[in-house]
């Protein structure tokens, strides 16, 4: 199964790193990969640039409103994310528990990825969406 492993920080946890070694993290974050990989358990994973070079679309208007970043109230911000392929939700929240990125302020959020198969496959729209992902080799 696959799941993602959502990094979330808040504005003061993410400010600490300011004061953390650039090379040093990503030395840190480096070796964690690593396990990852020799696991064989990591799929995708990437980072985001600042919530300030984002922008926010909102459809609570007729007509959606688009505002620059960063996103209004939010206490934390998804500064990144993972995508692994393991057994169970527990095998996840293994993975996420070595984390290097930890301390007061961080969390990570998992959350299972559903997969095309577990929606309704006489459906047209997932037939499509099926035979696209067969021709660019991603299922």
């Amino acid at each position: 199964m696959k799941y993602m492993l959502i990094w979330r920080a808040t504005d003061e946890a993410v400010a600490g790193l300011a004061n953390v070694d650039f090379m040093q993290m990503l030395e840190t974050v480096g070796k964690y990969n690593e396990e990852m990989i020799r696991a064989g358990v990591l799929l995708a994973a990437e980072g985001l640039a600042d919530a300030a070079e984002g922008v926010v679309v909102d459809y609570s208007s007729e007509t959606p409103v688009v505002t620059d970043g960063p996103y209004g109230e939010t206490k934390e911000l998804f500064g990144g994310f993972y995508i692994i392929n393991v057994a169970s939700q527990e095998e996840a929240v293994e993975w996420a528990k070595r984390s290097p990125i930890s301390g007061a302020g961080f969390k990570t959020e998992i959350r299972r990825v559903t997969t095309i198969d577990e929606f309704p496959q006489d459906n047209e729209w997932i037939q499509k969406e099926r035979a696209w992902r067969e021709a660019t080799g991603q299922l």
